[in-house]
């Protein structure tokens, strides 16, 4: 088979490379995870060193999911 045939069994029927397209997506996946999981964390932080309720976790929490949503659509517009 040798390495053409890698190449090729990794294109689409457009001539597209589907395993670029998988590894920037699943990238942008994790990146979406770990900055959801440092704001949870430091909302976790805050709220175990004042002893309160989780405001602050769900706070931080919300901005995360804010900040990794605003980071997915500024990638894709960049990359049209």
């Amino acid at each position: 088979m040798g390495w053409n045939g890698i190449i090729y069994h990794n294109m689409d029927n457009k001539g597209n490379k589907t395993g670029a397209n998988y590894a920037k997506y699943t990238g942008m996946g994790f990146q979406m995870l770990a900055t959801i999981c440092v704001f949870v964390f430091i909302g976790y932080k805050i709220d175990e060193k004042r002893k309160s309720d989780l405001l602050f976790t769900a706070i931080l929490g919300l901005v995360g999911v804010c900040l990794a949503l605003f980071q997915v659509i500024r990638s894709l517009s960049k990359t049209k």
